[in-house]
């Protein structure tokens, strides 16, 4: 799987409205998926179009689930700062 996401990798960078994707896979690796911090849930929804999620199915053999979460305070540790999104 490490292979595989580094592959994509570049996709994702410079991708508008992209703050941060972590790729994630369970300890036995039959589980893998992201985690995703956008700037707003509309530059995400511009992403997971039709053909990511045929390229998602193709690549991992699998349909991507997408599940939303607002995360209103971001702790960020690597630059010492705390992100708050106004309520």
């Amino acid at each position: 799987a490490t292979q595989r996401f580094e592959a994509t990798a570049p996709k994702y960078q410079k991708l508008p409205g992209l703050i941060r994707k972590y790729y994630i896979r369970s300890e036995d690796g039959r589980v893998v998926g992201g985690v995703y911090l956008w700037q707003t849930r509309q530059a995400a929804e511009r992403v997971y179009s039709a053909e990511w999620r045929e390229r998602v199915e193709k690549l991992y053999g699998t349909k991507p689930t997408i599940t939303w979460f607002d995360s209103p305070v971001v702790v960020d540790n690597s630059t010492g700062g705390t992100i708050t999104k106004a309520a």
